[in-house]
């Protein structure tokens, strides 16, 4: 009889064991999926980096295109843009163009305003921000208006002469 009880009492704790081990890879296998969809969608992946061919900006000119659902200005500038950009450190939030550039040419930003992320507008020098009146030099630097701080500088790299990736440092 006292064979009896204590193999009972090993099958219970054998029992409570086994149903523990189950429970416990029900929950993880439950987690799984979850946790999955926090990972980027492949659309989103497939948006990490954008291939940009330059060929047919004129000097003076601007092509605008999408990176990671937003828009990225490319302007060709001209050797006065180029002439004025550098010879002032910007206003409200001051660098020197070098440091925004990776070729003078060309400048690269990510076309939203930084006060309440609405799209400036390619005015004359530099771009307006219609919203709040913020304005920005042909660096991307604020000069003027609510904005807190310049257009962002996204990360890109020179592939060959006229064709930058953006979305990834070489």
């Amino acid at each position: 009889m006292e064979n009896e009880a204590l193999s009972n009492s090993d099958r219970r704790d054998f029992l409570v064991k086994l149903t523990s081990v189950v429970g416990g890879a029900g929950v993880a296998a439950t987690c799984v999926p979850f946790v999955a969809s926090m990972n980027p969608s492949s659309d989103v992946l497939a948006k990490a980096e954008t291939e940009v061919d330059l060929t047919g900006i004129p000097p003076g000119g601007l092509r605008t295109v999408a990176w990671q659902g937003k828009p990225v200005f490319i302007l060709r500038r001209t050797p006065d843009e180029i002439k004025e950009a550098q010879a002032s450190n910007g206003g409200f939030d001051p660098e020197p163009d070098s440091q925004r550039v990776k070729n003078p040419e060309w400048l690269v930003v990510v076309g939203v305003c930084t006060h309440m992320g609405c799209v400036p507008n390619k005015e004359g020098p530099g771009w307006t921000c219609h919203c709040h009146g913020s304005q920005y030099d042909d660096s991307g630097r604020v000069t003027r208006g609510p904005a807190p701080k310049n257009l962002e500088v996204p990360p890109y790299h020179f592939v060959s002469e006229n064709k930058i990736v953006i979305g990834k440092v070489a």
